[in-house]
């Protein structure tokens, strides 16, 4: 099965999230099919704290892909913030 999670990196203390697809049977940080995103929980100032591409999300999902829940939430918060910006 395809899903849409988060992959870890960042330092310790530090951390920072790529939204990957992956198959579910990889490691969390392991191989991936795409990138469509990035989630950085201590960003300060300027830095920009979320960026989801949500063509290819919907895409994604249109072909069967899952969304882990935390995944859900920030693509949700996302579509809210686009449609505040427009």
């Amino acid at each position: 099965m395809v899903v849409i999670r988060l992959a870890r990196g960042g330092s310790k203390k530090r951390p920072f999230y790529n939204i990957v697809v992956a198959n579910s049977r990889q490691r969390r940080d392991g191989r991936f099919i795409e990138r469509v995103g990035f989630y950085n929980p201590v960003a300060s100032g300027a830095a920009e704290k979320l960026r989801v591409e949500q063509d290819r999300v919907s895409y994604w999902i249109g072909v069967g892909a899952q969304l882990s829940p935390t995944v859900a939430r920030l693509v949700g918060e996302a579509k809210t913030a686009a449609v505040a910006a427009a």
